[in-house]
């Protein structure tokens, strides 16, 4: 008789990721599909529900956690990089997602986002970007475009935007990418990839308003259009779009110019996406608003602007402790408490 009481684990569907919560978001909000995509990407990733974390700060997108059957915290606002960090560093096994909005991360939280990025741990942040404040009703945001009508700006707004990549870039963020609520394949692709990566990845998702701001990113999603205003990314292939696939994009000198193939212009002269090219990256995640169009418009990219292999803050953190606790032996918290550094308040 076989002793083997090995039990396999039950295999996972999108099912197994959705709580018995109502989903609480207006109606044709793009955060729907978000969800849908993340539930339908965790059974495949190969971390045990258990071992998952989604931690959320304020704003609509951070009703997240209440939706995922998994570990998480919707916590406060602008904070959620700075507790999914201190998680990560106290609990490296655990695969950690962020979700945040674009006023979340980048105004009130702008600070510890580039702190996070800077220190490579391995988290995941899905920003959330529908240019707009939506829980708080219709405000401008940290990345509503120049000239922008709202409750807060009913003469539009002076403010310069932020262009999320560009700044997860200066950051040093070692992964980077773009996708859209309104495409699920290409979201479920950008997810999958940002798990795979070891240390902090950045994705940025245009994510409709349909309240507040609706159709920002139509130009990009609707059938009609995306051909000729979406450019995806993939690694080694050229730059490639429009709706006969019949424009690229190529370098005259250092600037990135848009050229019609035939005529003597072949994929072999166009761009040659590189993830791990840095320096094309700074261009890449410019090129929709490039003060140098040589006819006022470009194409906006969506997938993976860049990827690199930096060591995660924890992972050094643990080695460090190792290194102390070898030479010095493990510290004595009450020697500490009574030793000669105190002081007197008076």
């Amino acid at each position: 008789m076989s002793t083997d009481t090995t039990i396999e684990a039950p295999i996972l569907t999108a099912k197994d990721f959705a709580t018995d919560q109502e989903v609480r978001w207006c109606p044709g909000c793009g955060d729907y599909s978000i969800l849908a995509q993340v539930q339908k990407v965790m059974p495949n990733i190969g971390v045990p529900k258990e071992n998952i974390v989604i931690i959320s700060g304020i704003g609509c997108s951070s009703r997240f956690p209440y939706y995922m059957n998994t570990f998480g915290m919707h916590s406060i606002h602008g904070r959620a990089t700075a507790i999914a960090s201190g998680l990560k560093a106290t609990r490296p096994e655990l695969s950690v997602w962020i979700v945040t909005g674009d006023g979340d991360s980048l105004s009130i939280g702008g600070n510890h986002t580039i702190h996070l990025l800077r220190r490579n741990f391995d988290v995941n942040i899905m920003m959330f970007n529908n240019q707009i404040y939506g829980l708080t009703k219709g405000q401008y945001s940290p990345t509503s475009e120049e000239h922008k009508i709202t409750k807060s700006t009913p003469y539009g707004s002076i403010d310069h935007p932020f262009n999320p990549a560009a700044l997860a870039l200066g950051a040093d963020a070692s992964f980077i990418a773009r996708s859209m609520d309104r495409d699920p394949k290409h979201l479920q692709a950008m997810l999958t990839r940002s798990h795979q990566h070891r240390g902090a990845s950045f994705l940025e998702i245009y994510q409709n308003c349909n309240i507040f701001n609706d159709g920002a990113f139509e130009i990009f999603t609707e059938k009609s259009t995306k051909q000729e205003e979406a450019l995806f990314l993939e690694q080694g292939k050229p730059l490639i779009f429009g709706a006969n696939q019949d424009k690229g994009i190529k370098f005259d000198g250092l600037k990135p110019v848009v050229v019609s193939l035939g005529d003597g212009v072949s994929a072999d002269d166009l761009w040659i996406h590189d993830e791990r090219d840095f320096y094309k990256a700074q261009v890449l995640v410019r090129l929709f608003d490039s003060p140098t169009k040589p006819d006022g418009h470009f194409p906006r990219p969506f997938g993976v602007f860049f990827e690199t292999d930096r060591a995660c803050y924890e992972d050094v953190m643990a080695m460090q402790i190792e290194e102390v606790i070898a030479t010095k032996g493990k510290g004595d918290l009450d020697k500490m408490l009574r030793g000669r550094e105190v002081w007197e308040i008076l």
